[in-house]
């Protein structure tokens, strides 16, 4: 919807995207330590970016379905970068006040 509604900034987008990316990580691994899912969170976002830069001709054609242009984007920014950085460093922060509060509750 960053994309179709001007009064949504662009970036708010990819900010969600790192978000989903993080929870995504976390579900799966679980057991891992913070440090552990961020920097995988923060690879693959950043991993998916540098991608962009690469135009060879499969993944052109990829980009040109919707799964493609969904997952894989279609140009690298460099503000995508500090918007995923950020979109996974307020994943974490969420996640840190929703442990606290629920540890607060429980004991």
């Amino acid at each position: 919807m960053s994309r179709k509604i001007p009064q949504i900034p662009l970036s708010t987008g990819d900010f969600l995207y790192a978000v989903m990316i993080y929870i995504l990580v976390r579900i799966i691994f679980i057991s891992k330590n913070a440090l552990y899912i961020i920097t995988t969170s923060l690879l693959i976002c950043y991993c998916i970016e540098f991608l962009q830069l690469y135009q060879g001709k499969c993944i052109i054609e990829l980009r040109n379905t919707l799964f493609g242009r969904y997952v894989l984007g279609q140009g690298f920014l460099w503000t995508d970068i500090i918007a995923y950085t950020f979109g996974i460093a307020f994943a974490f922060s969420i996640e840190r006040i929703i442990l606290k509060n629920t540890n607060q509750v429980s004991a």
